[in-house]
């Protein structure tokens, strides 16, 4: 018979099943809360020792180690098993521009969110441990990342302050605002994450437009006050002063220094690229006076520093009087390498053409170039000097345009290769794209020649804009490479486990096989990494993490791009579906 009281039991009783349920989940997890507490009490210092040979299972520099190099030893995650990975946790993060790199140091992941954010999260599940917020009216600006050392987590902020906070807390230690002139054009920027080398916070300036140009300085680690300072434009009366066709130093400006240096400790020195000036126009002809020249000293340039002084110890102009935005500010890798049968610590870095340099570490003595053949501006190099002869129709004029290539959102940017030390393998993201060039207006634009710097397929192109590029550094050969039709957007990661990671423009990550960039995994990340990959372990289980659905100048130019190429209806861009920003971190399953 029906019991017409059974439904309103049921009811009553789903009810009660659903208030404690909200009650549970309202109420905080006192076993995470502890696990929580631990982590951080567990937190060990990060000594001077542990930067320069970090324990495999963290990531404490900007590229992992002090050589730049991008590369894990974990191995837990590899060629075999890599088609397992899955999704291990996600935790979303505020809109706004960004290119971050996660630091994970016993567990915790320490983040640099946009706009002055930072976070501390438990490694192995995002939960939130604590935040801080650097309040500015300064507008928001893609940054590279933080540092860590001792108890400290060292992050350089919009208005132009470095901040040290501790890691357990999140609690202010020192704030020290860098001095710099006031200027109403573009602003002085910190882009890259700080340096610590040798007890010293070594932190690059931007200043794109700005008079007497950029700069680094050298902090004092324990109370942030400024050491010393070294200015990448060269003062008229000083070294290098007579390579400005004579302008005075109100009237000089680039030489930004956004990305950040390496550290050989062996040898004590720090490496920095600087970049070249958008005022390009006064630099264009020589003036006819003896022993000047219009090189534009240190701009394009290697330059090696103490870190404890600033004192300039060595440089290298990679390319001078660079008329179309192809800086050599890149990332600075060393590695142990064979010249002429003699193993040398050496420098390699390439700047937007793709053009690898090799200098030694110790002296900047030129070693050897690589050219992997998407520029058409340099047809000579030196084999001795490495000075580089460029085509006659690589210099602007106000007659006709040409086409040059790459195109200055570069054939490789801020994006950062990676390399094996063992196999001596460096893997490099690239785009295939040129750029149609007009003759010299008096319109201004980008640079101040007036030159029309438009996007353009290369010749013949097959519509692949995207490019990996594995080159051998011992043989000095491009050993493979992987093509597609968007360019990768995300620096790239090397493991132990055979395998390099990357993101690109589709909101794509991939897993290469390093031996043959065979695609051995992918996933639908949820939206554009333009941002620095990294791997970690915790309790003995390795994650790879990447920041997501924060783009920068650099991507949003090259959905235009490739939309522009392509046409809105067969565009990969087209239809993404762009889910927000985020750090989403992979395990195995």
């Amino acid at each position: 018979m029906f019991d017409s009281k059974r439904p309103t039991l049921l009811l009553t009783l789903s009810l009660l099943v659903c208030l404690w349920q909200s009650a549970a989940l309202a109420q905080p997890d006192s076993s995470s809360s502890q696990s929580d507490a631990a982590l951080l009490a567990n937190l060990s210092p990060v000594s001077d020792a542990m930067l320069r040979s970090p324990a495999d299972k963290d990531w404490l520099l900007w590229r992992r180690t002090y050589d730049s190099q991008g590369f894990s030893p974990l191995d837990q995650v590899n060629r075999q098993n890599v088609s397992q990975l899955s999704l291990a946790w996600r935790t979303e993060l505020a809109p706004g521009p960004n290119m971050a790199t996660p630091l994970v140091h016993d567990g915790v992941m320490f983040l640099a969110s946009t706009e002055d954010t930072v976070l501390a999260l438990d490694a192995r599940s995002g939960n939130e441990l604590w935040t801080y917020k650097h309040e500015s009216n300064a507008t928001p600006s893609a940054r590279i990342g933080i540092a860590l050392h001792g108890e400290k987590v060292l992050i350089p902020t919009q208005d132009l302050h470095v901040v040290a906070l501790n890691s357990k807390s999140g609690a202010v230690l020192w704030d020290h605002e860098i001095s710099a002139n006031a200027t109403d054009l573009i602003p002085y920027a910190l882009r890259g994450a700080p340096l610590i080398a040798n007890g010293i916070v070594i932190q690059g300036v931007t200043a794109t437009m700005i008079p007497e140009g950029g700069f680094i300085v050298g902090l004092d680690i324990n109370s942030g006050e400024e050491l010393w300072r070294f200015h990448t434009v060269a003062r008229p009366d000083g070294p290098g002063g007579n390579t400005w066709n004579n302008l005075p130093l109100a009237e000089r400006s680039g030489g930004s220094v956004w990305v950040p240096g390496s550290y050989e400790p062996a040898l004590d020195l720090i490496y920095f690229g600087t970049a070249p000036t958008y005022d390009t126009g006064p630099l264009l002809k020589p003036v006819d006076i003896p022993g000047v020249t219009n090189d534009a000293l240190y701009t394009n340039a290697t330059i090696a520093l103490r870190p404890k002084t600033g004192e300039l110890v060595w440089y290298y102009q990679h390319m001078a009087n660079d008329q179309w935005d192809l800086d050599w500010v890149y990332e600075r890798q060393i590695i142990d390498l064979p010249v002429n049968g003699v193993s040398r610590r050496v420098i390699v870095t390439a700047g937007k053409m793709a053009l690898y340099d090799a200098l030694d570490a110790q002296t900047g003595e030129y070693l050897f170039s690589i050219d992997v053949g998407i520029q058409n501006v340099v047809t000579a190099i030196d084999p001795i000097t490495g000075a580089k002869t460029l085509h006659p129709n690589a210099t602007p004029n106000s007659e006709q345009g040409h086409l040059i290539c790459p195109f200055s959102n570069g054939g490789r940017n801020w994006q950062s290769a990676a390399v094996n030390p063992e196999s001596k393998m460096l893997y490099l993201p690239l785009a295939e794209i040129c750029m149609d060039t007009g003759p010299t207006t008096d319109q201004g634009g980008l640079l101040s020649t007036g030159v029309t710097l438009t996007p353009t397929p290369p010749l013949e192109s097959d519509g692949k804009f995207g490019r990996l590029q594995a080159i051998n550094l011992e043989t000095r050969q491009v050993a493979w490479d992987f093509r597609e039709v968007v360019p990768p957007t995300s620096a790239v990661l090397a493991t132990a486990g055979g395998l390099v990671f990357g993101g690109a423009l589709d909101q794509s990550l991939k897993a290469f096989d390093d031996r043959n960039g065979d695609v051995l995994w992918q996933t639908d990340m949820g939206d554009i990494a333009a941002s620095f990959p990294i791997t970690y372990s915790v309790d003995g289980k390795q994650y790879i993490a990447v920041v997501i659905g924060q783009p920068t100048i650099h991507t949003n130019i090259w959905i235009g791009t490739v939309t522009g190429f392509l046409g809105q209806e067969n565009s990969p861009v087209h239809s993404l579906t762009r889910e927000g920003a985020a750090i989403v971190v992979y395990a195995l399953n």
